[in-house]
């Protein structure tokens, strides 16, 4: 379902709304001052990409942007690109381990004290 932004050209107000037939789109309204003269706004698009997929296309070899190393679902993103390689399951206790650093990577710290 496309969420749109608009801005309200009488009081500038930025807001999201959700259209699920291209009819209501003319009878949206400002939700801050009511108004209807709106503008369509060009917003950043997002897109979900699943571990499988993020593992097809993952290059090990490739020199990695800083924004590489932030991301934590990048994790073990390696180790599980080798073990593919090699055809090695690294089984359920390593995708727990990885999902625990992935989620909170200072537990696992605190884990091995």
């Amino acid at each position: 379902m496309p969420i749109y932004e608009y801005q309200c050209q009488e009081c500038k107000w930025e807001f999201s709304v959700l259209v699920l037939r291209m009819e209501e789109e003319g009878n949206l309204t400002c939700t801050n001052c009511g108004g209807k003269r709106l503008k369509k706004l060009i917003s950043r698009v997002t897109f979900h990409v699943s571990e499988s997929d993020r593992l097809a296309q993952y290059d090990p070899r490739a020199s990695k942007s800083d924004t590489f190393y932030k991301d934590s679902r990048n994790i073990g993103l390696h180790a599980k690109k080798r073990a593919q390689e090699m055809g090695v399951d690294l089984g359920p206790s390593f995708e727990n381990k990885l999902e625990k650093l992935r989620t909170d990577p200072g537990s696992v710290l605190k884990d091995s004290e």
